[in-house]
Order: structure tokens, then sequence, then C-alpha cells
């Protein structure tokens, strides 16, 4: 497949806009579920893919396009968050090379010995409803989503996943996993919202003729019925 030109970002202008921003907050998107948060003095990654492929050795889906930054590539960052251990949210190859070990990772229920066994120190499990402070003015919490967990043929459902809330000063941020759509959203705002801005998968925009785990993702149109429930002031789409 190829892709127009005009569609892909130009490395020399994702790092120059890095440096011109270094000293703002931002919200940087690398590719699939991978950005990169800077609020204050913290950088945040998300689901970081940098791998050719999403999945075991080199089977899996491969991408149309190179991530924006390589992994050498990024700054320095203070905190990682993992969504959930589908392939293409929890890519081995890049966790075992993460050049930021030090990084404080949040992660949901069983999931930290895939960095506890890869030179991570401080790694947090979560439960749905866990809150972390991370520091004066950070605080993220783990909430529910509409989905699964599985990595091979015998462990579907042994590990949790779930949407994280980043609250940062005043502003509220949903990180979400791979999500359906449901009822959940109007309660959570109900809890925690509004929601300044929501980051929701719209990919691959229709599930239902290919297989009946559709019920699990949100189309574009869903992806902003789960952003009207939460009262989002802003929406960015991921996947």
């Amino acid at each position: 497949m190829t892709l127009p030109k005009e569609h892909v970002v130009n490395k020399e202008k994702v790092l120059s806009d890095l440096e011109r921003y270094k000293n703002e907050d931002y919200i940087a998107w690398i590719g699939h579920a991978t950005f990169l948060i800077k609020l204050g003095e913290t950088i945040i990654i998300t689901d970081p893919v940098f791998s050719k492929n999403a999945g075991p050795l080199f089977f899996g889906p491969k991408r149309y396009t190179d991530p924006a930054l390589e992994l050498d590539e990024i700054p320095k960052t203070d905190l990682f968050l993992l969504t959930h251990n589908h392939y293409d949210h929890q890519d081995m190859r890049t966790i075992r090379r993460f050049p930021y070990k030090d990084s404080k990772v949040l992660v949901p229920l069983k999931l930290g010995k895939y960095f506890s066994n890869h030179r991570f120190k401080d790694i947090n499990e979560m439960d749905w409803y866990d809150e972390i402070k991370v520091n004066n003015n950070l605080k993220v919490t783990l909430l529910p989503a509409i989905h699964w967990s599985k990595r091979s043929l015998t462990d579907t459902n042994k590990t949790l996943w779930g949407n994280f809330l980043i609250e940062y000063n005043n502003i509220k941020i949903l990180f979400a996993c791979d999500t359906g759509y449901g009822n959940i959203y109007k309660d959570l705002c109900n809890k925690y919202g509004p929601i300044d801005i929501t980051m929701i998968n719209i990919g691959a925009y229709n599930f239902k003729p290919m297989f009946n785990k559709s019920i699990y993702h949100t189309t574009p149109e869903e992806a902003l019925n789960v952003a009207q429930d939460l009262k989002s002031k802003k929406v960015i789409g991921t996947h």
C-alpha cells in the first residue's frame, strides 16, 4: 500500500516541533496508540510500539508507515502507561529496548512481570479505580474499558485492561484503552467528568464485517458517542 506523501509528517518537522515546544505542555502522536504527553515537567508515553509488526517474532500485521520518531529519538520519559496486553499495545521488543528504565510504569493487574523481567524498577500494577499520585500536580486513575486481554491460546482475560484518567492541575485527559461503546461512560462521567480531552480508538473504522470482537472497539461515530457521554471538550483519535 502506498500512502500519499502529504499524509506523513516529515521527521525533521517532528523533531523541530518537539524542540520548539519543549517548555510547553503538548500531546504528540507517534503512531497507532503511542503518544508523548508533556504536562509540566513530566513526559508520559502511552502504549509504545516501535516495532515493524504487531505480533510474536516477525508475525502479525505490519506497519504502513514508520513511527514519527525512532525509539532512540524520543525525549526522556518519566511515566510509562500500558493499557492492555494485545500485541499492538504491549510490544515486548520496545519494552526490552526502552531507553528510560527509570520511568515510573503504570499497568493493569498482572502485567508487571513483563517490566520487572527487563530491568524496570518502579512498576505499579493497578486495579480498576486505583489512583496513583505521580507528583503534587499529577494523578492517574485506572478506569474500566469495554475490551479484553489475550496474548496466547490459554490466557484470555488472565490480565486486566483499562482506561487511564490523567489529572494534571485542573485538566482531565482520558487515554482510552481499546474499547467499545457502552453505558459505563455515562457512569464514569458522573463520577469523574467532565473530561477535557478524550483520546480514543477510531480504527479500523468498522470491525463488524471482520469478526465478533467488533463490540470491543469503537468506530469513529461510536468514539464521538463516548466523548459526548464524558462531556469532553476535545477528542483525539488513536489506533
